[in-house]
């Protein structure tokens, strides 16, 4: 049984600085609790306020504590390609497993401008996974543009937070080889596995990695009225991990568990005190707490 089961790993900070203590502590908790991979400086991982440095600290952290144990694949997006290209080198020569390309987001490339980025990095040699969000970088690649993307030799997979369940079916009309279709929507991971998806990247197993995890390997299994039963217990969780902005739930309720302090970077602020009611409450719930 092959599951792909990844979290998108939030950053821990202390007085403004990366808290390497508490990242190793995810880290090794996300290992001891049976996650496939992790993936630091993503989204959640608050990707946009990390420096060059932090973001190459983060990534070797990530492979040294690893230690094969899990996979690691690294976000090393930009809007500028000579940047992500930069990026994707350092975390080959660390060696990550993969890593996670966000597509292009504020500068609005064509068509043809977001394949002849991927085609750039294509050429540092290590797997690229796409990440489709639209929410967040304004463009939505077609099916089309994303079947002739696929066409590279080093582009292995997509992660897609589109919530369009219908798009994994079309996709593997379109693309001729085997890939990776991995949810970035925590909410759709059984419909999304249903309708030919094989993975998630995930933020509620920052605090669930177990059940996350658990919820993949049933569906991987066939087995859908179990996937269906633990989704029953995650789909209010997973609601209040984005009851504000992602990762400032999350990273609040981690900081309950004691993992790492609340302390998130600006423009991102910490949770209202109602957010925090209803985080703390839900955490309770799961026994988090």
């Amino acid at each position: 049984m092959n599951t792909n089961t990844y979290t998108a790993l939030i950053t821990p900070f202390k007085n403004n600085k990366l808290d390497e203590k508490a990242f190793e502590k995810i880290i090794k908790f996300q290992i001891e609790n049976g996650i496939d991979g992790i993936v630091p400086c993503g989204t959640t991982g608050e990707s946009p306020t990390l420096s060059h440095d932090e973001h190459n600290r983060l990534v070797e952290m990530a492979v040294q504590i690893a230690n094969k144990k899990v996979k690691v694949m690294a976000g090393t997006g930009s809007n500028s390609t000579s940047e992500a290209v930069s990026m994707t080198n350092h975390a080959k020569k660390i060696g990550v497993d993969s890593c996670l390309i966000v597509t292009p987001y504020y500068n609005k490339p064509t068509p043809d401008g977001i394949y002849q980025h991927f085609k750039e990095l294509n050429k540092c040699g290590i797997p690229l996974i796409i990440y489709n969000i639209p929410g967040r970088s304004v463009i939505n690649i077609s099916d089309q543009n994303l079947a002739r993307i696929a066409e590279l030799e080093n582009v292995i997979g997509i992660k897609d937070a589109t919530g369009d369940l219908a798009r994994v079916a079309s996709l593997r009309l379109l693309i001729k080889k085997d890939f990776l279709y991995l949810s970035g929507e925590d909410a759709t991971a059984v419909g999304f596995n249903a309708m030919g998806g094989n993975g998630i990247i995930s933020v509620s197993s920052n605090l669930l990695p177990k059940m996350v995890s658990d919820l993949q390997k049933s569906t991987a299994n066939g087995d859908y009225k179990q996937a269906l039963n633990i989704q029953d217990k995650l789909t209010e969780f997973h609601s209040t991990m984005f009851c504000e902005t992602n990762p400032i739930p999350v990273k609040y309720g981690a900081s309950l568990m004691g993992l790492c302090q609340s302390e998130i970077r600006l423009p991102l602020s910490l949770p209202s005190s109602e957010a925090q009611l209803k985080i703390e409450k839900m955490m309770k719930k799961m026994n988090l707490i």
